[in-house]
C-alpha cells in the first residue's frame, strides 16, 4: 500500500520539514536559556570595560578618538557606498545604542543587515513562493518577490524599533525605585558620582538596562571634562521623557547648586504617579481586551458542553 503524495509537492516537503526542526531547535534553545539565564552582570563588566578604555584612549590620543577599524568586507562596502557617513549613520548609532547595542561594529553589521536583507528576503521568496502559494504564473512570481523585497528592506528597521521599545520599557519601568535610591544616597550625603555608582550597584538584580546606562553615565562622570555632556549621553542613550527630566534636574542641580535630595524627592513621587496612572490605564482597557478572545475560546466550549449532549442523542435516536 504506498502513502499518498503530499499535495505541495517536494519543495512545500522540504520547507515544512526546514520550519519543524527550526521550531523544535528554538525550543530547545528556549528550554536551555531558561535552565542557563544569561550573566547580565558579566555583560555590564564587560559594556563598561569598554566604554571605559575608549573614554581613556579619547583623553590620551584624541586625535585617533574618531578613527575607524577595519572588520573586512562589509565595512569597505559600506564606506565604498558612502553608507556609514552623515546623519543617517548617527542616528542609527543612536538607535541601537537605545536597544543595548553598542559595540564598535554594531553600526557596520546593522547597515549591512539592512542592505542585504530585501536580496535575500526577495530571493527567498522568489524561490520558495510557488512551492507555498501554488502559483507557476511568471507575473504573480515577480510580484511575490517584489513584496519579499519591500518586507525584507522594513524587517531590520522594525525589529530594531521593537528592541528600543522593550529596552526603553524596561528602563522605565526600574526608574521610580532607583530614584528612592537616589533620595536616599543624597539625604546619607553622598556626591552625585558616588551616588549614581551606588545605585546602578543596587539596581543591578532588579533591573539591568538601567544599572547599565547608570553605570556608563558614573564611568562618563569620572572622564570627561564635561559633567553636563555625561548626564545628557545617558538622556540620550535612552531617548525615554523621564530620564530627560530625571538628566533635566541634575543638571540644573550641578548648574545652580539647588538641593538634590527634594528634587528628587519630588520627581520620584510624581514617576510612581505617573506609573500609577499607566497601571489604571491598562486596567481599564483590560475588559475590552478580553471580550474578542473569550468570545472565540470561551464560548465555542460551552455551546458544546450545552449543546453537544442534546445533538449526540438525536443523532443516535435517528440512527436507530
Amino acid at each position: 500500500m504506498s502513502l499518498p503524495a503530499l499535495p505541495f509537492g517536494a519543495h512545500g516537503a522540504l520547507l515544512l520539514g526546514l520550519v519543524v526542526g527550526a521550531v523544535n531547535f528554538r525550543s530547545v534553545l528556549s528550554v536551555m536559556r531558561a535552565l542557563s539565564p544569561p550573566d547580565l552582570v558579566a555583560a555590564r563588566a564587560r559594556s563598561h570595560a569598554r566604554r571605559r578604555s575608549e573614554l581613556r584612549a579619547r583623553r590620551l590620543t584624541p586625535k585617533r578618538a574618531g578613527a575607524r577599524q577595519s572588520i573586512g568586507l562589509a565595512r569597505a562596502l559600506l564606506q565604498r557606498l558612502k553608507l556609514d557617513r552623515g546623519g543617517e549613520a548617527d542616528k542609527v548609532a543612536d538607535q541601537l545604542a537605545r536597544a543595548g547595542w553598542r559595540s564598535r561594529d554594531a553600526v557596520v553589521v546593522f547597515l549591512t543587515l539592512r542592505l542585504a536583507a530585501p536580496f535575500v528576503v526577495g530571493l527567498a521568496a522568489y524561490v520558495l513562493g510557488p512551492s507555498i502559494l501554488h502559483f507557476s504564473g511568471g507575473s504573480l512570481r515577480m510580484l511575490v518577490t517584489a513584496g519579499g523585497a519591500l518586507a525584507g528592506s522594513y524587517l531590520p528597521t522594525v525589529l530594531l524599533r521593537n528592541g528600543v521599545e522593550r529596552r526603553q520599557k524596561k528602563i522605565q519601568k526600574g526608574l521610580p525605585d532607583a530614584l528612592d535610591l537616589f533620595v536616599i544616597c543624597a539625604e546619607a550625603g553622598l556626591t552625585l558620582d558616588a551616588a549614581v555608582t551606588r545605585v546602578a550597584r543596587e539596581m543591578g538584580a532588579a533591573a539591568p538596562e538601567l544599572a547599565d546606562e547608570l553605570g556608563l553615565t558614573a564611568i562618563e562622570l569620572g572622564f570627561l571634562p564635561d559633567r553636563r555632556e555625561a548626564l545628557q549621553n545617558l538622556a540620550r542613550r535612552v531617548g525615554t521623557s523621564d530620564v530627560a527630566g530625571l538628566v533635566g534636574t541634575l543638571v540644573q542641580t550641578e548648574k545652580y547648586g539647588t538641593p538634590l535630595a527634594q528634587a528628587l524627592r519630588v520627581l520620584a513621587a510624581e514617576f510612581r504617579d505617573t506609573r500609577m496612572m499607566r497601571a489604571e490605564e491598562k486596567a481599564a482597557r483590560l475588559p475590552a481586551t478580553l471580550t474578542v478572545p473569550m468570545i472565540v475560546f470561551v464560548l465555542p466550549p460551552l455551546f458544546v458542553v450545552l449543546i453537544g449532549p442534546a445533538i449526540l442523542q438525536a443523532l443516535a435516536v435517528s440512527w436507530h
